[in-house]
């Protein structure tokens, strides 16, 4: 039996630019997980600072320790409203055990959710089938937001929701790169090829190595959930399926992790081919 090359190993039982967003003016769909009020849930440093600083994020609530207030206030970080001064474990109390949150916690409404049709033309898409993990997707966030992709599309079920674990992991990615929700992975896929995307399912058992593909913008990555791979109904969809050969005597990467080396290698070869031979 192949391997499939994504693979996330089990973890301890306890669970688009701003101005992108902006240009994205869509109803959002309520993807992110509610607290009891409805709001979305974001905490730590980078992950509250970020969503101060986007403009299409409406901040409801914030909670701060004296530390964090002054760091705020040294920092320059302008506020839209008045943060509410807390001791440490009050903002510990309505998280996980094992959460860092940095003294800052903010309640937020969830931002706008794009439709396929908004997405532009070129620059890569990565499309995550069923990845549920939220360390992961907050990963595969933060690396999209380094190689400036142009959207995350997930699936509505069976994917994490927008706030807490995964946005503290995506670390102000979240506010960076949007995220599109479809109900259909496969009409998903068709719909970006109408669009003009080449659609690549990276795949252990894939017929061609991605680096020495002829990859071309716009370009939807994607990849499988972990343990599983891609879903047939998503590889049957697919232009061509990939895979990443690798030196190393493991042949599998956690699937954060492969979606950094996958878009290292497709950035390079889309600019490769884009300036041409010298």
């Amino acid at each position: 039996m192949r391997e499939r090359p994504w693979r996330a190993k089990p973890r301890a039982q306890h669970r688009p630019g701003a101005r992108r967003h902006n240009d994205l003016r869509r109803a959002s769909r309520g993807k992110e997980r509610r607290d009891g009020n409805d709001a979305v849930i974001l905490y730590g440093w980078h992950t509250v600072t970020a969503a101060l600083a986007n403009p299409a994020r409406r901040i409801r609530k914030i909670l701060a320790t004296e530390n964090a207030m002054r760091r705020l206030a040294d920092d320059g970080i302008k506020l839209p409203i008045t943060p509410e001064l807390v001791r440490p474990d009050a903002i510990a109390a309505r998280l996980s055990p094992d959460a860092v949150h940095q003294g800052l916690l903010a309640e937020a409404d969830p931002l706008p959710a794009p439709e396929l049709a908004d997405l532009r033309a070129g620059g890569i898409v990565l499309v995550l089938d069923q990845i549920t993990d939220p360390h992961n997707v907050g990963a595969i966030l933060r690396t999209g937001a380094a190689f400036a992709v142009a959207a995350i599309v997930t699936t509505a079920r069976h994917s994490p929701e927008a706030t807490g674990v995964l946005a503290k992991s995506a670390s102000g990615a979240l506010e960076l790169v949007p995220i599109v929700s479809v109900q259909n992975l496969a009409r998903a896929l068709v719909e970006l090829k109408d669009q003009g995307f080449l659609v690549i399912g990276l795949d252990s058992a894939g017929t061609d190595e991605l680096t020495a593909m002829a990859l071309s913008a716009p370009l939807a990555l994607v990849l499988g959930a972990e343990g599983k791979g891609l879903r047939q109904g998503t590889r049957a969809v697919c232009d061509r399926l990939a895979r990443l050969d690798l030196p190393g005597a493991i042949k599998s990467l956690n699937v954060s992790n492969g979606a950094a080396l996958a878009l290292y290698v497709a950035s390079r070869g889309i600019a490769s081919k884009q300036e041409g031979p010298d």
